[in-house]
């Protein structure tokens, strides 16, 4: 017998095979009301590995959202939201998470808002034992991730007691030698977010948090985002745009309803101790997806978004206050059903 006549009927088991599985997804997609996908399609997502930055992706994998709405995902994760946006534009990630710190580059043209996450405030201005208050850093060196949330809250903590980052000795470092920086004394303050925050409790207890995003509150508000880089806007890439905002609108309503779960999920995603994700978790304002559309139409994201945008133009981030609509993709958002 020819090989060739035994390797045709095994090749076609294995075409049927395929065939099947896309008929299985399709049917699936059906039943859970979802759009019908006759391919899945490969997708990189970026996060932060601390509660508001990784849940949303920890859900949509216990969930088994991504296959529900038609992507296969490669997850990375960052540090921080500014190294999400750098691999952004060198198109090795097409979708990530920021916290508020890093909004100015994507109101700088750097990459494209698709949907909010939540309103936090677990970013501090923190102090070495001793030191009292903000005023007390003059002269001091004090420790943030460049571009970061807990750079902008330095900066806000500063104008509130009458200085500027010319007062102290800011330098720069990642999250986690943050950690080790002041751990170990070598910085005396440092703008930094929950889980980081009570990891260093756990090691100096009496550490002094001098300043938080509830001190700038309610004159401002501090949302963090998901983005996607600029290339993804064109209606070539519309369908993979619209999937990626049905998976976070779906883990968004989850995490909402169950989140001692979500804290769970994330905890297992990240490896982070569960109660210092819990205490993160306890620092945000949680909307639902319908929510978050209302207030896209009702102006309320768009004065979140001119509000941070006038924090940073005072910073020296951005030039000027430009539209929401120029980089928050709000009508697609409000467009995409679960």
């Amino acid at each position: 017998m020819n090989p060739q006549d035994t390797a045709r009927p095994a090749a076609r088991r294995r075409g049927l095979t395929r065939r099947e599985a896309a008929l299985g997804l399709v049917a699936t997609a059906a039943a859970v009301g979802a759009p019908v996908f006759a391919q899945a399609q490969r997708v990189r997502v970026g996060y932060i590995a601390d509660f508001h930055g990784a849940s949303i992706t920890a859900i949509a994998n216990r969930q088994d959202l991504w296959k529900k709405h038609g992507l296969v995902p490669d997850i990375k994760s960052f540090t921080n939201g500014p190294i999400q946006i750098q691999a952004l534009g060198a198109g090795d990630l097409d979708f990530g998470y920021i916290g508020p710190g890093a909004l100015w580059l994507p109101i700088s043209g750097r990459a494209k808002l698709i949907s909010m996450n939540v309103v936090g405030y677990s970013d501090r201005v923190i102090a070495q034992p001793g030191i009292k208050s903000v005023r007390d850093l003059r002269g001091k060196t004090v420790a943030v991730p460049e571009g970061t949330s807990g750079d902008m809250l330095l900066r806000l903590a500063l104008a509130a007691a009458g200085m500027t980052v010319a007062d102290v000795k800011r330098v720069t470092m990642d999250p986690s030698t943050i950690v080790t920086a002041f751990a170990s004394g070598q910085v005396d303050g440092a703008g930094i977010w929950y889980p980081h925050v009570a990891t260093l409790k756990a090691r100096k207890p009496d550490l002094v948090e001098l300043y938080g995003n509830q001190d700038a509150m309610p004159k401002n508000s501090f949302p963090s985002s998901f983005v996607m880089r600029n290339e993804l806007e064109g209606a070539a890439h519309q369908g993979l745009v619209d999937a990626m905002i049905r998976v976070i609108k779906d883990a968004n309503d989850w995490r909402q309803k169950n989140l001692p779960q979500a804290v769970d999920h994330t905890a297992a995603l990240i490896g982070a101790p569960r109660a210092n994700l819990e205490t993160e978790s306890g620092y945000a304002q949680y909307f639902s997806s319908a929510e978050f559309a209302r207030f896209t139409e009702d102006g309320t994201v768009d004065n979140w978004l001119r509000g941070m945008n006038e924090l940073f133009k005072t910073f020296g981030r951005v030039p000027e206050v430009v539209d929401p609509k120029r980089y928050y993709l709000g009508a697609r958002y409000i467009a995409a059903k679960v």
